[in-house]
């Protein structure tokens, strides 16, 4: 993936974000679990950050057991368990369209969705467990595991992700 170059105009609520996954697993006939959209949506966030230094979702992640998540995000889609989330997930404002985004931001999401749409909630969630993750910070070394819903701060996310694309060439950074 080629480095972004558009500037970024705002931030999106976790739940159109994970629209975009929504409808992008539709349109290839594929099902997207709630694990593997709260996932796809942190780590969606995570690139932004790191590309851009502005986040994409205008809400905290929390630090769970499980891994990453978005509060509002998960109890949107809790209940259909482990399995396929079948309808976009409910906006505060207008209804959801794929313009809801921007081009760039739209750019980001079809790569992240090309890189990690073909993993697992389980393979996703145990990506973002490793050791040194934003995740693990704040689980392990915040007190997470006591607090059990510590807030992993997107200046966390964002030297993290940043991390990542100066170690990797940029076409291979989300791989």
């Amino acid at each position: 993936m080629s480095r972004p170059v558009l500037e970024v105009s705002m931030a999106y609520s976790a739940s159109t974000v994970a629209n975009f996954f929504i409808d992008k697993a539709s349109s290839e006939g594929r099902a997207v679990t709630p694990m593997q959209l709260i996932k796809l949506v942190y780590i969606a966030h995570g690139w932004h950050l790191g590309y851009f230094s502005k986040p994409l979702i205008n809400e905290t992640v929390q630090a769970w057991r499980y891994g990453p998540v978005v509060k509002s995000l998960y109890d949107k889609v809790k209940r259909y368990g482990s399995g396929a989330v079948s309808e976009p997930v409910q906006t505060t404002s207008v209804p959801w369209s794929r313009d809801t985004l921007d081009a760039q931001t739209q750019s980001l999401l079809d790569s992240v969705w090309s890189a990690y749409a073909g993993f697992s909630g389980i393979q996703l969630s145990a990506m973002t467990h490793q050791l040194d993750t934003p995740w693990y910070e704040a689980w392990h070394l915040q007190g997470g595991s006591s607090q059990y819903f510590a807030e992993i701060s997107d200046d966390v996310i964002e030297r993290h992700y940043k991390q990542k694309i100066s170690q990797s060439r940029p076409e291979a950074a989300l791989a």
